[in-house]
């Protein structure tokens, strides 16, 4: 089978689908006991995300973006990610309403850019939804990590950095509704300028 931007099968894409495998292997990290299963689990969610700068920096060298990348790549890290929130739920480190706003928000996000792409209006995407997935990155490790080592308490810092976050979230998805309500007025605009 040829590989390349027709047929969506690569490198950067194969990484992608790699990267939602990995889902199922933090859950089962997430339910097993311990200080150092906990390290464990937070170190491959660091490792995990990473390759997620690897496969967009891959397609772009290679000139192999494709469909499929364009819908497999965010897939993947809002999959790990929501995983992560949704483990940490039973586990008593995060608050259930910070984790289903934070879904919410996705789940609302997705939907308005299927609107968007089928009424033909275009958003750019914003520092503030790269700034948002970050935020959440960050916090999710020490909440992850939970216990104290060396004195330094990882859960209080985790849900510190989780207030952030949420901030982070909550804002760039404002920012995205507000964005495409004004590419809309523009587009009917221009359609009665026409």
């Amino acid at each position: 089978m040829r590989t390349g931007p027709r047929s969506g099968l690569n490198l950067p894409n194969s990484i992608s689908l790699i990267r939602i495998a990995t889902a199922p292997v933090l859950v089962i990290m997430l339910l097993s006991p311990g200080k150092w299963m906990s390290i464990a689990a937070a170190l491959f969610f660091i490792v995990v995300c990473l390759t997620d700068w690897l496969d967009g920096y891959l397609a772009r060298k290679r000139g192999v973006v494709t469909s499929l990348g364009k819908f497999l790549d965010p897939l993947a890290g809002k999959l790990l990610i929501t995983t992560a929130f949704i483990m940490l739920i039973p586990l008593g480190r995060v608050p259930a309403w910070v984790v289903a706003l934070i879904i919410g928000r996705e789940i609302a996000v997705t939907g308005l850019r299927a609107i968007a792409s089928d009424a033909g209006v275009v958003i750019a995407a914003s520092r503030l939804g790269k700034l948002k997935t970050i935020s959440q990155i960050v916090c999710l490790v020490p909440l992850m990590i939970h216990y104290s080592w060396f004195g330094f308490d990882f859960h209080m810092a985790g849900l510190i950095l989780l207030a952030g976050a949420f901030f982070f979230t909550m804002w760039s998805g404002i920012d995205y509704f507000l964005g495409f309500f004004r590419a809309g007025r523009s587009t009917e605009i221009d359609r009665t300028s026409e």
